[in-house]
């Protein structure tokens, strides 16, 4: 198969690509790996290959064709090429929640000499990153990458990138439980697909309505919350998305706790497991588990509760996630202290703390805890967090001297 012909098939593919047929297109990609002797053509569907096998959910797949794009690229001895195949081994390792591999990934893109493409990939890189940052917990970093990431995508006047980053803000923000910023920057993303996404895949849409609907659950707006998730539901289900589908379920199901439906709850919980196991989102299994506790505790099913805290724990060590570790730890200290378990509970108290200064889970200036319960939060330039309401006391906007002091668990 020639240049001309490779480039047709390639064009075919994405046709039946953008008009649902997703299998289709991915045997029309086969065939052109399999017979196209053009290296450009070849680099090109293998990229296909990754961005189609990302939104199925087959991350193993994903990571398969990135593996051999990079050693594709490496023929090719180009380095735009290079750049682009190594941040899709690093997104592909992002969504296997091989989080510390994807930061080594984007610090490769980042010092590879000065291409074409690193203008335009160079603010995926810093959202990547950033996004790898977020699944460690470590705040600081991940804000610094976000906003570098914000940087590229308005001085190139991608809105498409924006939209991606103000989705991650989002995520961020209610993390660190800012839950007006958790809902502005979502809402931000859905004015940028309302005024420029015509021409944009639907994901985009449905991405912001998802990550609405988490912070309207947060603030107690369960009704908008309901109404924004079953929005990105029914998008997920006509693209078969599987990633936004096992989200959606996970977000049904913290509603319906929130509600105190516990019976409605925890099948929308089994659901996003069997997905979140299926596609390998280790991180997704410790939110489902951790929201399966909580309802278990609602029950007074410690023992229940308990073993489903054990297996979160084991996947968010393995994923490296501290916030979840230090939520887990939390929950386990108050079941703890319910059944006179004085050991147990001592140690998790020493972890839980352990974990809030891994973290820099603190505000520099009054020293108590951030994301202990929803307030409103401030980043200064150097993406150091503190309490607005401390920094508008202090009078200053330079960074102060960050200082440790004491903490309580409120983390769940």
């Amino acid at each position: 198969m020639g240049q001309d012909q490779t480039k047709q098939q390639i064009e075919k593919g994405l046709q039946l690509y953008q008009s649902n047929q997703t299998e289709k297109a991915l045997q029309v990609w086969m065939k052109v790996l399999e017979k196209s002797s053009d290296l450009v053509g070849r680099f090109r569907v293998l990229g296909c290959l990754v961005t189609a096998h990302s939104e199925m959910g087959r991350y193993k797949e994903m990571l398969k064709f990135a593996v051999v794009q990079i050693d594709t690229a490496r023929e090719l001895e180009d380095a735009d090429f290079l750049l682009e195949s190594y941040l899709n081994l690093a997104r592909s390792n992002e969504k296997l929640c091989e989080f510390h591999k994807t930061i080594s990934y984007c610090k490769t893109c980042l010092g590879l000499p000065g291409t074409r493409a690193a203008a335009q990939l160079g603010g995926q890189v810093s959202l990547s990153m950033g996004n790898a940052f977020l699944g460690l917990s470590l705040f600081q970093k991940a804000l610094e990458s976000f906003e570098k990431a914000l940087r590229y995508a308005h001085n190139n006047d991608d809105t498409m990138l924006e939209c991606r980053v103000c989705c991650s803000l989002g995520s961020f923000y209610a993390q660190v439980k800012d839950y007006e910023k958790a809902l502005f920057f979502p809402c931000k993303a859905a004015e940028l697909v309302n005024d420029y996404g015509k021409g944009w895949s639907l994901k985009y849409r449905a991405m912001s309505q998802y990550h609405m609907a988490v912070a309207y659950r947060l603030l107690g707006h369960l009704g908008n919350a309901m109404e924004c998730c079953e929005e990105s539901m029914k998008i997920a289900l006509q693209h078969g998305d599987r990633p936004l589908q096992a989200l959606c379920l996970l977000c049904f199901a913290d509603i319906h706790r929130s509600r105190g439906d516990l019976e409605t709850a925890f099948p929308r919980y089994d659901s996003a497991m069997s997905i979140m196991t299926e596609i390998g989102n280790r991180l997704g299994q410790v939110q489902v588990l951790l929201g399966v506790a909580k309802c278990w505790v609602a029950r007074k099913a410690l023992d229940k509760a308990l073993d489903a805290i054990e297996r979160a724990q084991d996947l968010a060590e393995e994923v490296g996630n501290k916030l979840s570790q230090l939520k887990l730890h939390c929950l386990s200290e108050g079941i703890c202290r319910s059944k006179g378990l004085q050991r147990e509970l001592r140690a998790h108290v020493v972890r839980f703390h352990e974990c809030v200064e891994e973290t820099e889970l603190y505000c520099g200036l009054c020293g108590e805890s951030i994301g202990e319960k929803n307030s409103r939060l401030q980043a200064l330039p150097c993406s150091h967090i503190f309490h607005l309401r401390c920094l508008q006391n202090n009078g200053t906007r330079s960074c102060p001297n960050c200082r440790r002091s004491s903490m309580k668990p409120g983390f769940v």
